[in-house]
């Protein structure tokens, strides 16, 4: 069930998408982090976008 509203939208990639991933162990974490909350490293990305296309 695709969502069609534009709210509902901004609510779930701010929700969902708005992460940062811990390269060392691959925790979620809050967007403003600087080091991750389980492992204490800095290397952190921002979470991807988009979807994997299957080939």
């Amino acid at each position: 069930m695709p969502v069609t509203d534009p709210e509902l939208i901004k609510i779930v990639e701010s929700r969902v998408l708005n992460k940062k991933i811990c390269r060392v162990c691959g925790a979620r974490n809050p967007p403003t982090a600087t080091r991750c909350r389980r492992c204490r490293s800095s290397n952190l990305r921002p979470k991807k976008k988009a979807l994997a296309v299957k080939k």
